[in-house]
């Protein structure tokens, strides 16, 4: 007897266990997953643009030699400040000079000859006056320095075209400004197709960044921009100053050129950042990416009904480059949009857990 009370307390206790069990595995089974979701809550929103761009100098000049050579003087270096015409570097001229000393020689002889002419002259027309040389000899004396004279004036004119040829051996900057670079050395042999010095003016500085052409179609001189150094959070104001009408066949590309609002001293070559502002939306609607379904083909979100219900949405995205996804039209206030759409499906029953908006601030 004592026997079966035990057998029956332990059959008692599991039908209880049993039943614990199975309420726990049915209350795990039918309960409500939590899903992440948004509240759609419309905004003010920017439709920008981000690129990256380089600050170049405003003016930028690549200084080359216009005859082939060897170096014999390098005068100045990279950082160097120069002056307008002011000598850069020296080639090697040996030809040119002796040619350019032979001009020179030959100037003296046709002043000398000037000279003898014009005494001659003097003369035969003194005498002429005079009654005692004839018309005929004064003007063949006339004659003779006329053609002294042309003569000095050819031989200076081939002394200035030989001196021009000679002078095109010192390479002269043809702006004021700083050296950016300098890749030659002295002793080296140069073309004209060598690159001698880049030269950059000190004062202004403009970034350039390319485009794509399906987006710098829109783009306008004048339009407000952020910029940012890279790997800074700081920004400063800029505006576009020229979009250029040409696009790169081989980038599909635009150049873009933007001036700081403010004046400001940037190192060239440094990049930078840009977020050009297109427009903007006061009753905005975005959506992080990830929510959206099928966004290259029939664009959908996962929206929870006001029974808790997982529904599919049909969304139409602006066709605009941005983090995330501006919507055109699908979506309203107040909607509950699901933000991880892999976790759930359409018809589940869902318990929503509201995220932070995704509405980005203007800045």
């Amino acid at each position: 007897m004592l026997a079966d009370l035990k057998r029956r307390r332990i059959l008692v206790a599991g039908a209880l266990v049993a039943a614990v069990l199975i309420a726990a595995l049915g209350w795990w089974l039918l309960r409500r997953p939590d899903v992440a979701v948004l509240k759609i809550e419309p905004g003010r929103v920017e439709v920008a643009l981000s690129v990256v761009g380089r600050v170049r100098p405003e003016n930028l000049v690549d200084v080359r030699s216009p005859n082939a050579g060897q170096i014999v003087q390098l005068l100045h270096d990279d950082g160097d400040v120069v002056a307008l015409d002011e000598p850069l570097a020296v080639v090697r001229s040996a030809v040119e000079q002796a040619q350019t000393d032979a001009g020179s020689a030959r100037v003296r002889a046709a002043q000398a000859e000037v000279t003898r002419a014009t005494l001659a002259f003097n003369r035969t027309r003194t005498l002429a006056d005079r009654g005692i040389s004839s018309t005929a000899a004064l003007d063949e004396a006339r004659a003779v320095l006329r053609s002294a004279e042309a003569a000095a004036a050819a031989a200076s004119a081939d002394r200035r075209a030989a001196e021009a040829l000679t002078g095109e051996f010192t390479i002269r900057a043809p702006m004021a400004g700083i050296v950016l670079v300098r890749p030659i050395d002295n002793g080296q042999v140069i073309s004209p197709e060598t690159l001698l010095f880049q030269l950059g003016s000190r004062d202004g500085f403009e970034l350039q960044a390319e485009v794509d052409e399906s987006y710098a179609d829109v783009l306008r001189p004048g339009m407000s921009a952020r910029a940012a150094l890279s790997g800074s959070d700081e920004t400063f104001a800029a505006r576009i100053t020229e979009v250029s009408p040409r696009v790169d066949p081989t980038t599909g590309g635009r150049l873009v050129k933007l001036a700081p609002v403010k004046e400001m001293k940037i190192p060239p070559g440094r990049s930078v950042d840009v977020t050009i502002v297109v427009a903007r939306r006061e009753d905005g609607i975005v959506v992080p990416r990830q929510a959206v379904i099928d966004a290259t083909t029939a664009p959908k979100v996962y929206v929870v009904d006001p029974n808790d219900v997982v529904r599919v949405r049909s969304i139409k995205i602006a066709d605009w480059p941005s983090i995330n996804a501006i919507i055109d039209s699908g979506l309203a206030a107040g909607d509950r949009v699901v933000l991880a759409p892999a976790e759930t499906g359409p018809s589940a029953r869902v318990n929503a857990r509201l995220q932070d908006s995704a509405q980005a601030p203007e800045r």
